[in-house]
């Protein structure tokens, strides 16, 4: 098993410098480095998912996709490596197919909530649509693989479907946006202003 890690820290970075995976060393304000650690926020946010309570078949595809980032963390960390593969996405997308099937088809968008379980979907959803965000950024200066990109973007829409899905397994509606709801609230503030 190569390198064991002995030590956790070492002050190499005490100067706001890291190490990249080729050995180069950048400022921790970099945006590889900003995508890389948005990457390794989303994968926590799927741990965080990972401990509640949810079926074994979203347990199993979540644990994989948690290992997939990581790979994904790595190949962003060594510029210039592709790991994310048209495999890695078109498992997602079949995943996405699978869970979206047993679905009501959306009439209306929808708010993150329901159920724990629910919301810690959309809420890694969010942070993932963020890591995304970052990736593009840094593909508009670097090279960046377009697997990494479609991956995360797949990766969003399978936590959108994973959060209804949650929803529809622990007996809850989705929590549905209505347009202008508090609109009339609004009106009455203004029309009660002197």
């Amino acid at each position: 098993m190569g390198h064991r890690i002995t030590k956790i820290y070492t002050r190499t970075g005490d100067a706001g410098q890291t190490g990249l995976g080729d050995g180069r060393r950048v400022a921790k304000s970099d945006p590889r480095i900003r995508a890389i650690g948005e990457i390794d926020e989303t994968n926590a946010a799927l741990g965080v998912l990972l401990a509640e309570e949810l079926p074994d078949d979203m347990r199993a595809l979540l644990t994989d996709v948690q290992h997939d980032m990581f790979d994904l963390g790595g190949e962003i960390c060594i510029p210039g490596m592709c790991r994310m593969t048209a495999q890695h996405v078109e498992r997602l997308e079949k995943a996405i197919d699978a869970y979206n099937a047993d679905l009501p088809p959306l009439k209306n968008f929808i708010l993150p909530g329901g159920s724990r379980a629910a919301a810690l979907a959309h809420h890694a959803r969010a942070i993932c649509r963020r890591a995304e965000r970052t990736l593009v950024a840094l593909a508009q200066a670097e090279t960046v693989n377009d697997g990494a990109r479609q991956y995360l973007n797949r990766l969003s829409d399978l936590l959108f479907v994973l959060g209804r899905a949650l929803n529809r397994v622990a007996g809850y509606e989705d929590v549905l946006w209505e347009k202008k709801k508090n609109a009339g609230e609004e009106q009455s503030k203004r029309a009660e202003a002197p």
